[in-house]
């Protein structure tokens, strides 16, 4: 299910049924960066200053990944009282890089396995008084013999 609220860090990522997380490509050298890159490019062999949005590739595969057994400090905002342990992954882009993210609700440590493919999917980080914020996650794509939908 996707989440409907305001991404919690605005121009990070799209929202709707296709999410995408945002990038910079340098206009000079190609080289693409997440977050998005301003003022100069980050490849240190280039001296471009100019960038172009790019939409990233919404799967990629498990590079890596960990549990956060415990809770982050501010400004961390815990979903819940008490805490809840979840999991991450470090996860290889098409275009070279690796992005790091929560894994989706519902998945844990025993989903992930290096080299697995993970798709993009955006859902509630936590809710305030101005309502739902949303974040994007890695969620396991279901391997052949498995459910689709789980």
């Amino acid at each position: 299910m996707a989440a409907t609220g305001t991404p919690a860090v605005d121009g990070w990522f799209t929202t709707g049924p296709q999410p995408a997380l945002l990038g910079s490509r340098c206009t000079t050298c190609g080289t693409v960066f997440f977050p998005r890159a301003a003022g100069f490019c980050r490849n240190p062999a280039c001296a471009g200053e100019e960038f172009e949005e790019t939409e990233l590739s919404r799967r990629g595969t498990v590079w890596s990944y960990t549990d956060a057994q415990y809770q982050p400090p501010p400004p961390y905002v815990p979903r819940t009282d008490p805490y809840e342990p979840f999991a991450l992954a470090a996860v290889e882009l098409p275009e070279g890089l690796v992005v790091l993210g929560q894994v989706a609700d519902g998945y844990g440590v025993a989903d992930l396995r290096v080299g697995a493919e993970v798709e993009l999917v955006v859902e509630t980080l936590y809710a305030d008084e101005a309502g739902e914020r949303t974040t994007w996650r890695w969620k396991p794509v279901a391997e052949m013999g498995e459910e689709a939908d789980q």
